[in-house]
């Protein structure tokens, strides 16, 4: 399970009560760009050895924005990045998880979506969010990138909210990077958005392979496992290009440093909000450059709105993607990271303060499903 640190609410004791043998963490202290000093990493593997468990996987190892952009310092940070990746091999840490999303992680218009049973959920409402990026961020030159129709339906989505629920949209729409309290402003999204108004997704791709061919050689020197997360939603969001969504995008990236340590962190909610993704197939034909694997299921719609569903209950066929997963590793004789993602927030911790998507109950309940279905798999494949 994902664990945000010492200040996380979910702890180390709680995870290992889980029934969990890793951890997969990051230094979120550090700033971007800086240096992971090898003490730093130390005093993190330090904390989860104590409880029983190991640090199996960095989620993740930030990329500066000006390596992005390719402006500014990025070659200092590539190297910095370099030495980073050093010092968590030299400390024993093999698999690093990364994204190169613009400016923001990841997208959600409502964080506490009530489900059915009054659980709550993650949720992306299209035409909230239209009405954000309009009204509310005032982006400019924003409409043109919306149909007549979209721009009329966040029109009226906007009329039907209360004041305070425009107010939870904006919040919601500016949440910080995961494992932080801080929030981004009006001021610094727009100010950062100029910054790539230059930037299509084929120049930003070439500054991802650029990145990759710079770091991955020497990855593979350190027998590290490199893993790019999926964009999240995968798809443009606020002008901004993303250009890890689909297979096509998998496939090159994967070629643009050929190499055993350029690979994957596969996850199926990221990809499945995207039909014209075949996640069974992904792990067919790219199985040998999965390095870890976040399974979340989530429901979508045509208009494109998506929340996070019950693990095995989705638009996700988890039990197709996870028996492809069971056979890659029987194949390779390897057992890959795997971790469940975004659990609902139920039971007790309704009355806690955690991380979106990050509270403990709703998480156990997703390992534990993902644990019976892997057992049943494996009993029947054995």
């Amino acid at each position: 399970m994902r664990w945000f640190g010492p200040n996380d609410p979910v702890s180390l004791r709680d995870i290992r009560q889980a029934g969990c043998s890793g951890v997969v963490t990051a230094l979120h202290h550090i700033p971007v760009g800086e240096i992971w000093s090898i003490a730093e990493i130390r005093r993190r593997i330090a904390l989860v050895e104590a409880e029983g468990m190991r640090w199996s996987v960095v989620e993740s190892l930030p990329v500066h924005e000006d390596i992005k952009q390719q402006t500014g310092h990025y070659q200092q940070y590539i190297d910095q990045y370099k030495q980073s990746l050093y010092n968590l091999a030299y400390c024993g840490i093999k698999t690093v998880t990364y994204n190169f999303m613009p400016v923001l992680d990841w997208m959600r218009t409502d964080i506490a979506y009530t489900m059915p049973d009054t659980s709550l959920a993650l949720y992306f409402e299209r035409s909230a969010f239209i009405a954000f990026d309009l009204y509310l961020l005032q982006r400019p030159g924003a409409a043109a990138d919306y149909t007549p129709e979209e721009i009329t339906k966040a029109e009226l989505r906007l009329k039907s909210m209360t004041d305070r629920q425009r107010n939870t949209l904006y919040h919601n729409a500016l949440l910080g990077l995961p494992g932080s309290d801080e929030r981004f402003t009006k001021e610094v999204v727009l100010a950062a958005l100029e910054k790539y108004a230059h930037i299509d997704a084929a120049r930003l791709k070439q500054y991802l392979f650029y990145f990759l061919q710079q770091i991955i050689p020497m990855a593979e020197e350190l027998g590290m496992k490199m893993a790019i997360h999926p964009d999240d939603p995968p798809y443009p969001l606020l002008g901004l290009p993303r250009i890890v969504c689909t297979e096509t995008d998998i496939r090159e990236l994967l070629e643009a440093a050929p190499s055993p340590a350029n690979g994957l962190c596969f996850c199926t909610g990221s990809l499945a909000v995207r039909p014209d993704n075949d996640l069974p197939g992904i792990v067919r034909r790219y199985g040998d450059h999965i390095h870890f694997i976040h399974l979340r299921n989530i429901r979508r719609d045509a208009e494109g709105n998506f929340f996070e569903a019950d693990h095995l209950d989705g638009d996700v066929n988890m039990y197709a993607v996870v028996k492809e997963i069971i056979a890659l590793m029987q194949r390779k004789g390897i057992s890959i990271p795997m971790r469940p993602d975004h659990g609902h927030q139920m039971l007790d911790d309704l009355h806690k303060q955690t991380y979106p998507g990050y509270s403990a109950i709703g998480r156990l309940r997703g390992l534990a499903e993902i644990r019976g279905l892997e057992y049943g798999l494996s009993a029947m494949q054995s």
